[in-house]
C-alpha cells in the first residue's frame, strides 16, 4: 500500500513531471528575487524560501502538482516587520505563521472554500491574471526593440512548438533558446543577474535570535495571523483551480497543514513565509506536471540552479521569463467569463467585476476574496428576503394565507406585515407548505403575528410545516397559535 501511494504520488508521470519541474524552477528565480525586494530583504531570503517550501510541500501538501513558494501576496505584508523589528523577527513570524496554519488545517477550516461562490473564484482568477500581466510591464522601462523582439520570439516558441511536438515543454524550450540567442548575440537586454545578487551558498539551519517573551508573541501574532489567512486563502483558491484544470480532487485541510509545516521549516532555514503560486502552478500544469514529483523537482532544481549554475542563470534574459509570464497571464484569465458576462445573473456579474477591481487595486487577495464573499452573501440574502402571499377561503370558511419563501431574519418584518389582522375572520390559517423556518427570528415573527390575532380574540392555525421547521418552533416555543 505504501509503495503504491509512493508510486502514484511521485512516479506516476515521471517524464512530464521532471520537465515541468525544470520549467517552473527557471520561472521561480526572478519571482523570488522580486518578492524579496518587495519585502525589503536580501534576494537569497526569497530564493531559500522558494526552495524549502517547494520541497516541503511536495511531501506534506494535499494537492499534487501545485507549486508553493515565496509569493507577492505574502511579501506585501512583510515590509512593516522588517522595518520595525528586523530580519530575525521575520523568520520568527514565518515560523509562527506556519504553526497557525497547521492549527487551522487541523481544525478543518479547508471547508471555507465551499463558501466562496464561483463568481468570486472567477474574479480572483481574472484579477491574478491581470496582476501577473501588470507585474511584467516594469521590465519594459527603458527597453530597446530587442526586448520586444525577444518577448515576441518567446511567445512564438511557446505557442507554435506544441504544433510540431509536445515531447518537450514549450516554455522551457523558449527559455533555453532565448538564453542561447541572448548570449550568442550579446543582446542588450536585462538579465536575471541584473535583478539582484545570487550567492552560490546553501541555506543553513538558524534559530531566529529574538526576545522570547509573551510581549514578543503578542507583538508578532497579528502579523503572523494576517500572513496565515492570506496564505490559506490563496492556497485554497489555487488548489480549487487546479482541481478544475486537472479534473481531480485534493485534500484541502492536508494542504493547509502542509503549508504550515513548510513555513515552519522555511523560518528555520532563512526563508520568508510563502504559499501556493497560481502563476507557477499554471506553468506546471500546462507543461504536464501532475504529481508531487514536479513540485519536488522544481524546488531541488531551483537550488541546483543557484548553487551549481548560478553564473548561467544570471545570463537568462528577462525577456524570456516575461514572455513565459505573459503566457501564464493569458492562460489564467477566464475569457469565457467575458463572453458570458451579459448572460449570467446581474448580481453575480457585479460581484465578479468588483472582486477583480478590489484585488487589482489593493493587490491584496484576501481583501478581494472576503469582499467578494460578503457581496455574494448580501446578494443572496437580498434574493432570499422575498415573500409571496396568496389568500383564499377554505371549505370551512376560514381565511387561508399561503406564504411562499424563506423565513429568517431577513424576512421577519415582511412576514409580520403580510396579514390584515383587524379585517380577518375569527379563524385564520397560515399555510407554510412552501416556506421554511430557519432561525429564531422567523419563530419570533410567527409569534408576533399569532399574538396580534390573539389580542383581537382570533384563532390562528399553522399548517404545512416541514419536520425541520416544526422542530425549530417546538424548541423555541410559539405564542398565540397552534401548529398542525
Amino acid at each position: 500500500m505504501f509503495f503504491e501511494r509512493l508510486k502514484q504520488g511521485f512516479f506516476g508521470n515521471v517524464r512530464n513531471d521532471f520537465l515541468s519541474g525544470l520549467t517552473v524552477a527557471f520561472a521561480l528565480i526572478p519571482e523570488a528575487i522580486a518578492f524579496s525586494i518587495m519585502a525589503g530583504v536580501d534576494p537569497m531570503v526569497g530564493l531559500y524560501a522558494s526552495f524549502t517550501i517547494a520541497v516541503s510541500i511536495s511531501f506534506f501538501g494535499g494537492r499534487p502538482g501545485m507549486i508553493s513558494a515565496a509569493t507577492g501576496a505574502m511579501a506585501s505584508l512583510m515590509g512593516p516587520i522588517i522595518a520595525k523589528y528586523g530580519l530575525d523577527y521575520l523568520f520568527a513570524v514565518t515560523v509562527l505563521t506556519g504553526i497557525l496554519q497547521w492549527i487551522l488545517g487541523a481544525l478543518k477550516v479547508g471547508r471555507f472554500i465551499t463558501f466562496v461562490p464561483q463568481s468570486v473564484i472567477t474574479g480572483f482568477v481574472n484579477a491574478l491574471a491581470i496582476i501577473i500581466f501588470m507585474a511584467q510591464l516594469p521590465n519594459f522601462a527603458g527597453a530597446t526593440w530587442v526586448m520586444y523582439a525577444m518577448v515576441a520570439g518567446t511567445l512564438a516558441i511557446i505557442y507554435l512548438l506544441p504544433r510540431l511536438t509536445k515531447a518537450f515543454p514549450s516554455a522551457l524550450a523558449a527559455i533555453i533558446i532565448m538564453t542561447i540567442v541572448s548570449v550568442a548575440t550579446g543582446a542588450d537586454v536585462r538579465t536575471v543577474g541584473d535583478m539582484g545578487e545570487i550567492r552560490q551558498a546553501l541555506p543553513f539551519f538558524h534559530i531566529p535570535e529574538i526576545s522570547l517573551s509573551w510581549g514578543t508573541l503578542f507583538a508578532l501574532l497579528p502579523y503572523s495571523l494576517a500572513l496565515a489567512v492570506v496564505g490559506m486563502t490563496e492556497t485554497l483558491l489555487t488548489s480549487t483551480i487546479v482541481d478544475e484544470m486537472t479534473e481531480t480532487k485534493s485534500n484541502k485541510n492536508r494542504e493547509i497543514r502542509g503549508q504550515g509545516i513548510a513555513n515552519i521549516i522555511t523560518g528555520f532555514f532563512g526563508g520568508m513565509a510563502g504559499c501556493a503560486m497560481i502563476g507557477q502552478t499554471v506553468i506546471n500544469v500546462k507543461s504536464g506536471g501532475r504529481t508531487r514529483l514536479s513540485t519536488l523537482v522544481a524546488g531541488v532544481f531551483l537550488l541546483f540552479l543557484i548553487i551549481v549554475l548560478g553564473d548561467v542563470v544570471k545570463q537568462i534574459p528577462m525577456a524570456a521569463l516575461v514572455g513565459v509570464m505573459f503566457m501564464v497571464s493569458i492562460g489564467t484569465f477566464d475569457w469565457n467569463s467575458v463572453r458570458t458576462i451579459g448572460k449570467i445573473p446581474r448580481g453575480d456579474a457585479i460581484v465578479m467585476v468588483l472582486t477583480v477591481a478590489i484585488v487589482v487595486a489593493t493587490s491584496d487577495l484576501a481583501i478581494g476574496v472576503v469582499a467578494g464573499v460578503v457581496l455574494s452573501a448580501l446578494n443572496f440574502g437580498w434574493k432570499m428576503a422575498r415573500l409571496r402571499c396568496e389568500t383564499r377561503l377554505n371549505d370551512e370558511g376560514h381565511k387561508v394565507y399561503e406564504v411562499s419563501g424563506q423565513l429568517f431574519f431577513g424576512t421577519m418584518m415582511h412576514f409580520v406585515e403580510l396579514f390584515d389582522y383587524s379585517s380577518d375572520p375569527d379563524h385564520v390559517v397560515i399555510d407554510l407548505s412552501a416556506s421554511h423556518v430557519w432561525d429564531i427570528s422567523a419563530v419570533t415573527a410567527i409569534s408576533k403575528a399569532t399574538q396580534k390575532y390573539a389580542g383581537l380574540g382570533k384563532k390562528v392555525t399553522l399548517t404545512g410545516l416541514n419536520p425541520e421547521s416544526r422542530s425549530m418552533i417546538e424548541r423555541v416555543g410559539l405564542s398565540g397559535g397552534s401548529p398542525h
